[in-house]
């Protein structure tokens, strides 16, 4: 802060000290300041507008009241056809609750405030404030009682609402967006959700995610949908939506185990090659074995997964079975039925196995998503649950602001396999 701003807050926090005995005081001592410091930048604004100096504003004239002051003349002499025309009152909420303040007219109409515009109700930073609260999951009254609380003003629901229905729109928009004809690895999962329907019977719904990696390593939520079950036919219809908004091609889908996924990818992507999430195939074989076997088990699996070749794999397996299948052959014959979609990794060198071998990018985006979610456990229709969860994620995006580890050995090994797949980087 400016060193003449700093003393000049000292001294007003001063004056208001002197003056204020309660907190209460205080906040009707700021909430006065306020208005008339806002009054006073819309009186510039008028003047700027009027093209003529910077006047102060007389206290005595009331909304609808012409001001005295002189009125501009042009090169002849003769007064300009624009001018003052009193002032209208209007409420705004803030921080400091609601401040009523008179904004200028001018005779023409023209004028088009910028610091609080003709139809804005609510001061900058105040929807911020309420959207924040919103998106780590508080419910309408968890925000007022906040509200309350911290500036001792009182918030109405139908307020809460109307700034978080501003949302639908921005949601929309994102949903429908176009999308980069190409995308290098694209992850796709789901988390439930628990919402209240018609009849106001509670469901479990799935939020399915699509997060891509674009051709320059970063990270990127690509869509959410929401629909009752989690299923492949679903997906279907998420990767199809995908392809209408322009996303014609994915070198590699990394997916888990859901039945048909695979299948459904393959139908809106032909070329597309799919990745089981290795820790997620490692996680579902761990349900059929004994504590004291974990360890010895994860180190058979970890050998397969992590062996050289397809071939060398294939090898890891047999003895895999050999030592485990009299005691757990489940594990053995579910990784056989998903083999072909298991191996897809050893299609690539090193930098991209690292990449694609699991879906922990998106995990880590479902751990967030429960972090904002934990305090709502039912949402009231399905389009809160989808507004919540995009601002969950649209917080941690924050953080997406490198590529991913060994993207640029990645990217050169993916311009020769895919080399008549891959765009023309030169022209970007």
């Amino acid at each position: 802060m400016d060193v003449s701003l700093q003393a000049r807050a000292e001294q007003l926090a001063g004056e208001i000290a002197s003056e204020a005995k309660t907190a209460e005081d205080v906040n009707q001592l700021m909430r006065l300041m306020l208005k008339s410091t806002l009054e006073r930048m819309l009186n510039t604004e008028m003047d700027v507008h009027l093209g003529r100096k910077a006047t102060t504003p007389d206290s005595d004239v009331g909304a609808g009241d012409i001001p005295v002051s002189s009125e501009p003349s042009s090169p002849s002499g003769k007064r300009a056809s624009n001018r003052r025309n009193g002032r209208s009152r209007k409420t705004v909420h803030g921080d400091m609750g609601e401040i009523t303040i008179a904004t200028p007219r001018d005779r023409s109409g023209t004028f088009e405030p910028q610091l609080i515009g003709k139809h804005q109700r609510r001061l900058p930073g105040f929807d911020e404030k309420i959207l924040a609260l919103y998106a780590k999951g508080m419910t309408t009254r968890d925000i007022q009682e906040i509200v309350h609380e911290l500036y001792d003003v009182e918030v109405s629901a139908t307020l809460i609402s109307e700034i978080t229905a501003d949302l639908d729109a921005e949601v929309t928009a994102w949903r429908t967006r176009p999308l980069e004809p190409v995308w290098p690895i694209v992850y796709f999962d789901g988390i439930v959700v628990h919402v209240r329907g018609e009849g106001r019977r509670v469901s479990q719904h799935t939020v399915y995610v699509a997060i891509g990696v674009n051709l320059e390593g970063r990270k990127e939520l690509l869509g959410l949908w929401l629909g009752e079950t989690e299923g492949a036919k679903f997906w279907l219809a998420c990767l199809t939506d995908m392809k209408n908004r322009g996303l014609r091609d994915i070198f590699v889908a990394c997916i888990d185990g859901l039945s048909g996924f695979a299948e459904a990818i393959h139908a809106a992507y032909p070329q597309a090659s799919v990745q089981l999430c290795i820790v997620h195939l490692v996680r579902a074989a761990l349900r059929y074995v004994s504590t004291q076997d974990s360890k010895a088990v994860i180190a058979g699996l970890k050998n397969i997964y992590q062996s050289a070749t397809a071939l060398e794999a294939e090898q890891s397996l047999e003895d895999f079975a050999k030592a485990w299948d009299a005691k757990y052959p489940t594990i053995t014959k579910m990784w056989r039925a998903k083999w072909t979609d298991i191996i897809t990794l050893f299609d690539f060198p090193p930098p991209i196995r690292r990449a694609i071998y699991t879906t922990n990018a998106i995990e880590s985006i479902n751990s967030v998503i429960r972090k904002f979610t934990r305090n709502r456990k039912i949402y009231p229709n399905e389009e809160s649950a989808l507004k919540i969860v995009y601002m969950a994620i649209n917080e941690a995006s924050k953080k997406w602001t490198m590529p991913i580890h060994h993207w640029k050995a990645a990217l050169n090994h993916f311009a020769i396999l895919y080399e008549d797949r891959m765009p023309d980087l030169t022209s970007k």
